[in-house]
């Protein structure tokens, strides 16, 4: 089981959004706090970037550089950083397949990129979200995250010249995006690291343990079988998942259980009971009573109001 993919797609409440953004200098970008998370990728020349409106260290771009903002929050894009940024007005917007396109600025040098947003539910984020940095940026270097790299050159040759294929092919390489970048974030982190769920994706004694979670949420597991996956003694073991993943083993089960009835509540018509079934309830009181101490409503109100919103 992938940890790493099962925890965002829990998260997901709809495809991602994108527009290509082609700025003539001089041009600035002030973009408003969006919920979810955003991402910019520069596919040609370079600019600068801060990462809130009131900063004043902005951290320059250059083509193939990658920066994601976990929490979508307001930021500024520029040709330089003094250059007034103002939010994008619609009829800066052109229709152009396969995604949008915003144009602005003067006549000067170009700067292309793609700009979008992940629709992440960031009421309940998943513990692996909130341990990120609120802004991670991966500077193109060569040799380095050759996967995001290749990534980014497939998107940049799709949105150059569409062909056959490309309303289809540039949605799901942003898609893949999101996990090339958290991977890449995780691969740079220092082995001697010891929490945190960077290391936990790693470890040869926790990673198993949550991947048996997150295959079978409605197992019966208990700490000792558990720590029988991962070849250590139940209070080593305890002690272990606790301090990389940041709460108890079996908070962590209970976490992941309502995580999992969550998403079918969104994306599935099965009955209530069969959800409880399926996140490890034995009745469906037990797991209404569960999931609304957790969630604030009960399944079948979560479920239309989930609807209603998407």
């Amino acid at each position: 089981m992938d940890v790493l993919t099962e925890a965002l797609a829990s998260m997901r409440t709809g495809a991602p959004n994108s527009v290509r953004t082609e700025g003539h200098a001089p041009w600035g970008l002030r973009l408003p706090a969006t919920a979810g998370a955003g991402f910019h990728v520069v596919l040609q020349g370079n600019c600068w970037l801060y990462p809130s409106a009131g900063a004043d260290r902005p951290i320059r771009l250059g083509a193939g550089d990658v920066v994601f903002v976990r929490d979508g929050a307001g930021h500024i894009l520029a040709d330089h950083p003094d250059t007034v940024a103002e939010v994008p007005r619609p009829e800066q917007f052109v229709a152009a397949p396969p995604v949008g396109m915003l144009r602005l600025g003067g006549d000067g040098p170009v700067t292309s990129l793609l700009c979008g947003n992940y629709h992440l539910d960031g009421q309940r984020p998943h513990p692996l979200l909130r341990q990120l940095p609120e802004l991670i940026h991966l500077p193109a270097e060569p040799g380095r995250h050759p996967q995001l790299a290749a990534a980014v050159a497939l998107l940049g040759t799709e949105l150059d010249s569409p062909r056959i294929g490309s309303h289809g092919i540039v949605p799901a390489l942003v898609d893949a995006l999101l996990l090339y970048i958290l991977r890449a974030w995780i691969d740079a982190q220092p082995e001697s690291d010891a929490t945190g769920w960077a290391a936990a994706l790693r470890d040869p004694a926790v990673a198993p343990a949550l991947a048996a979670i997150h295959e079978e949420p409605a197992g019966a597991w208990t700490v000792q079988s558990l720590a029988d996956r991962s070849g250590l003694s139940r209070a080593a073991f305890a002690r272990k998942f606790s301090a990389m993943v940041g709460e108890p083993p079996l908070a962590y089960v209970t976490r992941w259980r309502l995580t999992t009835a969550a998403r079918l509540l969104r994306e599935e018509d099965l009955p209530v009971g069969v959800v409880a079934e399926r996140a490890g309830y034995s009745s469906e009181f037990a797991f209404s009573k569960a999931f609304k101490r957790e969630y604030g409503s009960a399944p079948g109100q979560y479920r239309r109001h989930a609807r209603a919103a998407a």
